[in-house]
């Protein structure tokens, strides 16, 4: 997947949720105890993005969003043959990880691959563990991944043909997700490691 084609696919997610997230400065809303860690706001509230799902863990377990958001994690949606896109975002979330483990909070990376096809559970495993110890990689049916998509407002889509090698369109954003309170940020391609750090430490601090 190239840049290009990640920058459009990106486009045509917002589109597709019909505008859901619109970005702008200083949520001063009192009544949110996140407020002002807030660089975002959602129209329609936080709680309109994530929510339930079942996927498939690296053991061929299912598991559900309880069983694996057990404290703040930041959860991407990509797939293990993405040529570029989807290892620099992902290794960019794990450092992300590592700055906040240095600052004494604890985060788990979470990649849960819309490519159900070609990413049996060994593959996702394999490819969360090479970027981060405690990533974890999920997959799962169709139906499944589909499911866990549409909570999260992302987008996809396979370009099949003959070729196995295929690539895959989807959005880029990372999700902040709090246990017990579910998603509260996302984050762009663009935002460094450093940067989400600073951001998710804010919600930490007030949960």
């Amino acid at each position: 997947m190239t840049r290009l084609s990640a920058y459009l696919a990106t486009a045509a997610a917002i589109a597709l949720v019909g505008g859901t997230w619109f970005a702008t400065k200083g949520n001063n809303d009192g009544g949110d105890r996140f407020a002002q860690c807030r660089s975002s706001q959602i129209a329609g509230g936080a709680d309109t993005i994530g929510g339930p799902f079942e996927l498939v863990n690296s053991k061929g377990e299912t598991v559900t969003d309880k069983d694996v958001i057990t404290e703040p994690s930041i959860v991407y949606f990509g797939y293990t043959f993405c040529p570029d896109v989807c290892p620099m975002d992902v290794s960019r979330n794990a450092d992300a990880v590592d700055v906040l483990a240095e600052r004494g909070h604890s985060v788990t990376p979470v990649f849960i691959s819309v490519d159900p096809k070609r990413d049996t559970p060994e593959a996702v495993g394999d490819f969360a563990f090479n970027l981060h110890e405690k990533m974890i990689g999920l997959t799962g049916s169709p139906e499944q991944v589909k499911a866990a998509s549409r909570a999260y407002k992302t987008y996809y889509k396979a370009n099949e043909g003959d070729d196995d090698y295929y690539l895959v369109d989807h959005s880029t954003f990372s999700y902040l997700v709090l246990p017990e309170v579910g998603f509260v940020e996302f984050f762009r391609r663009e935002d460094t490691a450093e940067q989400m750090a600073d951001k998710t430490a804010c919600f930490i601090d007030k949960m």
